[in-house]
């Protein structure tokens, strides 16, 4: 590829990434309170919110698997753009709170084709690039959660609740059909498809495993407060529809910051064991005080340090992930951990709608805030086993 082309299309392929997530978030501040308002229970609120996490949790390997197979990712793009879009217009046309249930279901089956995207992206670089390629990537995701997310609650005020969804569908066609000017090579990319025998030698990493389970928690927190339950909260305590892109911001953008303070800041200080369980107490903190807070200068208060406390999270744990893990069952092992987050996705915002349902919406965040204190246990018990057996190793070999 000419300088000139590569540029073209690394910017071609970025700006439908955009496009994927920014028409997910656009409405997912203002889904439980739409829900709400259309006569769903928080049990069923939670069944809508967990779907998202569900689909990708069954779809996601077997879309890496498939495409690996026939050496080809754009199809994959082209059916995710076009599934987002038709579950964005079906929100968008539809009262019933089942077909509500069958969009963001359909919402989740095009995030798990997110996997095709980044294995096509890492193929524009060479291997010694390919930090640029991830930065790029992460940072375009981070963007079009808080644009999207900022102005959802402002469109919903303005023209109705159903605009959000419209927005996310035509700028879902527009993305689907600037996926079809995506280059892949005409023979496809060889990747040596995920072999059983790999996976289950990855899945029986324990450091793999305990990572996983602690993103499992992390990943439930955060899909039953900001993306889950907060708007609807917001909105018992006074809040208008419009003051939610306050509380968006409030969470992302120290959310975003974290990451930098992360690998920089933190982990050369406390180490990576200290650090999680800082950021784990940290953000189960600001979960068990959010039932208490009836202003919405103190909820964007608790919503920052809380989008803080797990920005620190996700980069942590997606590292601790594979560095355990060779080289050549890296993809593999990253395959692995996330579909095994995504049950986070689903059982947190579940479980938490049920709760709200039988005591009221303050159960749900005692429930995300007990999963933020087991995390910080695990963390203990996990460092302190690690450490016993790095003595006991030194003991045995002096």
């Amino acid at each position: 590829m000419s300088t000139l082309n590569s540029k073209t299309n690394r910017f071609v392929f970025l700006l439908v990434s955009f496009i994927l997530w920014f028409s997910h978030f656009i409405y997912v501040p203002i889904l439980s309170p739409y829900i709400e308002s259309m006569g769903g229970k928080y049990t069923f609120i939670g069944i809508v919110l967990s779907s998202y996490g569900l689909m990708q949790f069954i779809f996601r390997l077997p879309i890496g698997i498939c495409s690996d197979l026939i050496k080809l990712r754009r199809p994959f793009i082209i059916f995710g753009m076009l599934t987002s879009a038709f579950s964005c217009l079906l929100f968008a046309l539809t009262d019933s709170l089942g077909l509500v249930l069958l969009s963001r279901s359909l919402a989740g089956v095009a995030a798990a084709t997110w996997v095709a995207f980044t294995v096509l992206y890492s193929s524009y670089f060479a291997d010694r690039e390919i930090h640029r390629a991830t930065g790029s990537i992460s940072f375009v995701i981070v963007l079009a959660q808080l644009l999207g997310m900022s102005v959802s609650g402002y469109i919903a005020t303005e023209w109705g609740w159903h605009v959000p969804f419209w927005v996310g569908g035509i700028v879902s066609i527009i993305g689907a059909a600037l996926s079809f000017f995506i280059y892949e090579p005409k023979e496809g990319i060889v990747r040596e498809p995920v072999k059983i025998k790999d996976l289950i030698s990855v899945m029986r990493e324990p450091l793999l495993l305990k990572i996983s389970l602690l993103s499992i928690l992390a990943h439930s927190i955060i899909f039953t407060t900001m993306f889950g339950f907060i708007p609807a909260f917001a909105l018992n305590i006074g809040l208008q529809a419009s003051d939610i892109s306050l509380i968006v911001f409030s969470f992302m953008i120290p959310h975003a910051i974290a990451t930098l303070f992360m690998g920089k800041v933190v982990v050369p200080i406390f180490g990576q064991w200290k650090s999680l369980k800082i950021a784990f107490l940290a953000t189960s903190f600001f979960t068990f005080v959010t039932p208490f807070v009836d202003s919405k200068i103190w909820l964007c208060m608790v919503q920052a340090f809380n989008g803080f406390s797990l920005g620190l999270l996700f980069p942590l744990l997606l590292g601790m992930a594979i560095e355990s893990i060779s080289h050549e069952k890296r993809a593999t092992a990253m395959g692995a951990y996330q579909a095994l987050y995504a049950i986070g996705m689903f059982t947190g915002p579940f479980l938490a709608g049920v709760l709200n349902s039988m005591m009221g919406i303050a159960a749900g965040f005692y429930f995300a805030g007990i999963l933020g204190l087991l995390a910080a246990l695990l963390v203990v018990f996990w460092n302190n086993s690690e450490e016993h057996y790095k003595s006991i190793s030194l003991n045995s070999g002096s």
